[in-house]
């Protein structure tokens, strides 16, 4: 649990674990003894990646949403492009409204709405200084939009 807690509090700000549940269960590799991933009752939270970083679910990111400093993790599109995010779509950078400050190249990014719902989780392609000055570029790559669950769930 330590592990798990300083990754977060390092990749998406200081205090950001302290909102994580304490029933938290692990999955890990057969091979290397390592966590994988982790959730809660049965909702997959986050996994790890190779490269250090943790690839958020949108349950794990809506549980993260309570910590304040975590917004900064966080991108809000303009109103015309929701639709197409929550579908699983890449967010360009015309389409950005607002960014945090912890936005970098490659990192794990979270795209809510005005009201603070998490609407995509996804890895940023720019960092947050390119986001201002570029309009054509990819911004977000989104990994699952929240339309793309319901419709998996269907399946």
């Amino acid at each position: 649990m330590e592990k798990i807690a300083y990754q977060i509090d390092a990749l998406f700000g200081k205090g950001v674990s302290s909102v994580l549940p304490n029933e938290i269960s692990f999955t890990y590799s057969r091979k290397t003894g390592r966590i994988k991933s982790f959730g809660v009752g049965g909702e997959l939270l986050g996994t790890l990646r190779s490269d250090g970083g943790i690839a958020l679910t949108i349950e794990g990111a809506s549980i993260f949403m309570d910590s304040i400093d975590f917004k900064q993790n966080c991108i809000i599109p303009i109103d015309d492009a929701l639709p197409f995010v929550s579908e699983g779509r890449s967010l360009f950078c015309k389409h950005v409204e607002w960014f945090g400050s912890n936005i970098n190249i490659g990192s794990e990014v979270v795209v809510i709405d005005r009201n603070d719902e998490v609407i995509a989780v996804g890895k940023s392609v720019l960092s947050q200084f390119q986001l201002r000055g570029r309009n054509g570029d990819v911004a977000v790559k989104v990994r699952e939009g929240i339309k793309s669950r319901v419709e998996q769930l269907k399946l």
